[in-house]
């Protein structure tokens, strides 16, 4: 079996190398109401999950009973799971109210309205070619009747 401290020195080396994953949900929490309440119940179940390995390595170094450390370790990843839980429901919701409010600013034009991608294209591009080739033709006009 493997000393207390062997792997109380993995979990802070665990945690060390996830930064890539808390970092930015610490991030997300701080960024309050510019993200959205999904994101940031996610972001709080991966804070309480790194967390609870993180206070798995004092407890370690202390020589806290197995039990200590088997409490600790299921009361953290229950209230991780629970966050997390409540983070995908929240972000259900926010799909579907995004899905109704682009639904109703759709307007569906008649078949006889629709102009065709090309046609609109063309409107616009033959007119600005036309300004355009004018444009540079009077200033190389006027550029040689100068001289």
């Amino acid at each position: 079996m493997l000393s207390p401290a062997v792997l109380a020195l993995g979990a802070t080396a665990l945690c060390a190398a996830g930064c890539v994953w808390y970092l930015p949900a610490v991030a997300d929490l701080r960024a309050g109401a510019d993200r959205p309440a999904s994101r940031r119940l996610a972001a709080a179940a991966c804070l309480t999950a790194w967390a609870t390995l993180a206070l798995s390595a004092p407890l370690l170094l202390a020589a806290a009973s197995w039990t200590a450390l088997g409490a600790l370790t299921v009361i953290g990843a229950a209230a991780a799971l629970l966050l997390a839980g409540l983070a995908r429901a929240r972000r259900g919701q926010e799909e579907r109210a995004t899905r109704r409010a682009w639904a109703a600013l759709r307007v569906r034009p008649s078949a006889a309205g629709r102009a065709r991608p090309t046609r609109v294209f063309l409107r616009w591009f033959i007119p600005g070619y036309v300004v355009t080739a004018g444009a540079l033709a009077v200033v190389v006009i006027g550029g040689t009747m100068g001289r």
